[in-house]
């Protein structure tokens, strides 16, 4: 009993929670789901140091922020330091005032202290920390040049993407096929679109509330909201298509496919739905696999790709208590060497698996499962007793490698998140009835 207890204590001196700077919970629980992803964080913590400036930037290693045209603050740097103070055991919460200054200045749409939607927050992060590195390499700016692209001849059934890979990209990225079919001649339109995460809707049959005495139905599962989200659909009046070949707006259907598999597959629940004068909240609960998410059936060729490599297994989840469009309270909770933890601001603890399968899920981050993770867990089980301590300099050097090659190969970048996600403001549901409380304190 002793031991179990001083194990806990171990594990929980090494977490570091995140300060609440007023109604920054949305941020919170987004650094605290992206510091769990291993490949991503360790890369931004291995950076190497580059030129430090004079002046009032002195001391500070400076990124390139050239989309913005302002190089006094950086985004990769702030964010770096951030994930940096986590996971040290030095503190038991970290205050993130300088990369909130830094979102201040680099993403005016986040200024202030109301509450903003994190899934929002996470594709304006991940869009500005992309653009910074695309410009940045070990410290040296550079244009991005035509032939950076990623070209990819049509013909093969995909499509011409320009830009250059970054981490974000080459962790986070995937390409979806949208498949536009004339109803009236039978035209077919294929078109190829990359995106850093995939936003579900919750099927309308499993959104009636249901009182007490009523029976609960049938539970939704991830697998009904990706199988919603692939289904061919037939697009209503005000979504006709142009058919280039009838020359005008005609009725159609409309499929998408899974062209390419992220390493990470960041999935959004969209629990609100707009109405004539309000957005009402979509209270389901949507069960989902901690382990083994099997998306070979999404894929438009399964038969090329590797069944291993179509596994993912749940790394962070993002919950938000509360009724209120903008308002509430987020929390995360994440897995770490094992052991799942729940990230409540300046405040973690441990937790188990049951919980967190309980949770009203609003984004979901799954890693795609290796057959060097299968065989390492498979090692690290037969030979626990008798292995030494692991380097864990020359492995973070490793995990950095294998990045930059994967960044190397890359087939595909960023999607403009002004015109795809600007509208995306979506919360989730309460957990539990103590958090509820506390979102609707909050509001």
């Amino acid at each position: 009993m002793k031991n179990t207890v001083q194990k806990v204590r171990e594990h929980l001196q090494s977490a570091t929670g995140l300060r609440n700077l007023g109604n920054t919970c949305f941020m919170n629980a987004i650094l605290q789901s992206l510091s769990n992803i291993e490949q991503f964080s360790c890369y931004f913590k291995e950076l190497p140091a580059v030129a430090l400036r004079s002046g009032k930037t002195a001391g500070r290693r400076m990124y390139h922020t050239r989309s913005q045209g302002d190089s006094s603050v950086s985004l990769v740097e702030e964010f770096r330091k951030t994930l940096c103070s986590l996971w040290q055991g030095s503190q038991t919460a970290f205050s993130p005032d300088s990369l909130f200054y830094a979102i201040w200045k680099i993403m005016p749409s986040f200024r202030g202290y109301q509450q903003q939607d994190a899934h929002e927050f996470m594709r304006y992060l991940l869009d500005h920390l992309h653009r910074e590195l695309q410009y940045s390499r070990n410290g040296a700016s550079h244009p991005v040049s035509p032939q950076d692209g990623v070209r990819l001849s049509s013909a093969e059934g995909k499509c011409c993407i320009n830009g250059t890979a970054s981490v974000v990209t080459s962790i986070f990225g995937g390409i979806l096929q949208n498949e536009v079919n004339c109803l009236i001649c039978g035209t077919e339109s294929r078109k190829f679109d990359p995106f850093l995460d995939l936003s579900l809707d919750i099927p309308s049959q499993f959104r009636q509330k249901r009182s007490k005495d009523q029976d609960p139905g049938p539970t939704c599962t991830l697998r009904d909201c990706l199988r919603s989200f692939t289904d061919l659909e037939e697009l209503d009046e005000t979504e006709l298509y142009y058919c280039h070949k009838c020359k005008k707006r005609q009725k159609s259907t409309k499929k998408f496919w899974i062209q390419k598999l992220p390493k990470v597959l960041c999935l959004h629940l969209k629990r609100f739905h707009w109405t004539a004068f309000l957005r009402n909240k979509v209270d389901t609960y949507v069960e989902f696999p901690l382990k083994g998410l099997d998306m070979r059936g999404y894929l438009l060729e399964p038969e090329n790709s590797l069944s291993e490599n179509c596994l993912y297994d749940l790394v962070a989840v993002v919950v938000h208590h509360g009724s209120g469009v903008g308002s509430g309270h987020y929390t995360a909770y994440g897995s770490h060497e094992g052991r799942w933890y729940h990230f409540n601001d300046s405040t973690v603890t441990l937790t188990n698996e049951d919980t967190v399968r309980k949770a009203k899920a609003y984004i979901l981050f799954y890693v795609e499962r290796t057959e060097q993770v299968a065989s390492d867990k498979t090692a690290t089980n037969s030979t626990a007793t008798n292995q030494p301590a692991v380097d864990t300099a020359a492995t973070d050097s490793v995990s950095l490698e294998v990045v930059a090659q994967d960044m190397a190969a890359a087939d595909t970048v960023l999607m403009d998140v002004a015109a795809s996600h600007t509208n995306a403001l979506d919360v989730a549901a309460p957990d539990n009835a103590a958090l509820e409380n506390e979102g609707e304190d909050m509001a």
